[in-house]
């Protein structure tokens, strides 16, 4: 019994030991205390299920397993515009003393801020994982290419890209560059011109949608990438109309004038990165749906 305990024990400290780190991680990667605290505790459970014993890095173990969980809570999140942040002001640790541990540093430096914040969460997914994982806590583009299922020159390429719109220190674009930008893919996808959607569509674009637009023969829960997206819409939306959904450019089919499907749209860089299709008539009722002026 005794062995038990202190195993127990040694268990428990080796992970409190990461766990300011994992929730720095998993916060700058969410946006939100509360689902920082959601994250490190199920890296937490999959830890103390694991066999770690032959992990010779178990820092940077962890921080894979937490990287993960966050990347799963961004790609399965309604609407980027969610409104997950919170007071940074209050949430984030006091400054470092000087020596202290440059991840940490990193993370409480005066450059990340609430602007950065609102830039990052314009970002996709894996564009955000990349540079946070990267510029913010060193991760080698290596060990994030095997999280993203991508190449490290991809890896790499996405981290430059959020770079760019880190530095740039603007968010997404206003409602009238997305609108210009939803009406061209609207339009490309009445008349099936099929090149015209790929040019408006981010490559790792992600569609997401509900229950009850997978029921009516949507094409899954999730579509990703440029290609199956195009292949997906093309010769589609004849009866679209573009609307602010809460915010966002967005379309919606309104047979009747009842609202049936809402697509809200999430654009960067004059590019559709996200859409996220409702189609539950409760959830539609609780939208702010407004009229595209022209």
């Amino acid at each position: 019994m005794a062995d038990e305990f202190d195993d127990g024990h040694r268990i428990v400290h080796r992970f409190e030991e990461h766990r300011e780190h994992l929730r720095a991680v998993a916060f700058r990667m969410l946006g939100s205390s509360s689902e920082a605290d959601d994250a490190v505790q199920e890296t937490w459970l999959r830890f103390a299920r694991a066999d770690t014993a032959e992990v010779e890095n178990l820092r940077g173990w962890l921080t894979t397993v937490v990287s993960r969980v966050c990347l799963n809570l961004l790609r399965t999140r309604r609407t980027r515009r969610e409104d997950v942040l919170e007071s940074l002001h209050t949430e984030l640790p006091q400054p470092a003393a000087p020596g202290a541990d440059p991840e940490a540093a990193a993370v409480m430096a005066d450059s990340v801020g609430l602007a950065l914040q609102v830039v990052l969460d314009s970002l996709n997914p894996a564009e955000r994982l990349a540079f946070v994982l990267h510029d913010l806590f060193g991760v080698p583009f290596d060990r994030i290419a095997v999280i993203l299922d991508r190449t490290p020159k991809a890896t790499r390429q996405l981290a430059s890209r959020a770079r760019r719109r880190v530095r740039s220190g603007e968010p997404a674009q206003e409602t009238h560059g997305q609108k210009s930008v939803v009406e061209a893919f609207l339009a490309a996808a009445r008349e099936g011109r099929f090149e015209d959607l790929l040019e408006v569509l981010d490559p790792d674009i992600r569609v997401v949608a509900d229950e009850a637009a997978v029921a009516t023969g949507f094409g899954g829960r999730e579509v990703i990438g440029a290609k199956a997206v195009a292949e997906l819409f093309n010769g589609t939306a004849v009866n679209a109309v573009p609307v602010i959904v809460d915010g966002l450019v967005g379309a919606m089919w309104a047979p009747g004038g009842t609202p049936r499907s809402v697509l809200a749209f999430t654009v960067v860089e004059g590019r559709v990165v996200g859409i996220d299709i409702t189609n539950d008539p409760a959830t539609i009722a609780n939208l702010d749906l407004v009229p595209l002026e022209d």
